[in-house]
């Protein structure tokens, strides 16, 4: 899977979970300041690439998640494990 696909993916989840806007969504776009998704969103987040991935996402991996990049990072990450 590459980047592009993994960030497509995640406009989908994006949209339909949080009803936010595909176009804003970029990899240097910051979670919590500009989609304004707080920490119960990071869950709902996580619990949703879970799925995609079929792979356990550690709550310590998603703690340092602050950009569009860094969950494209994460992904890449799980599903080279």
């Amino acid at each position: 899977m590459t980047d592009q696909d993994i960030l497509e993916k995640l406009k989908e989840i994006l949209h339909d979970a949080f009803e936010i806007d595909p176009a804003i969504i970029k990899p240097e776009t910051n979670l919590f300041e500009e989609l304004d998704l707080d920490s119960i969103d990071a869950v709902d987040l996580a619990i949703k690439l879970q799925e995609m991935t079929g792979k356990r996402i550690k709550p310590e991996t998603f703690k340092s998640v602050r950009t569009v990049a860094d969950v494209i990072a994460a992904v890449q990450a799980l599903l080279a494990s």
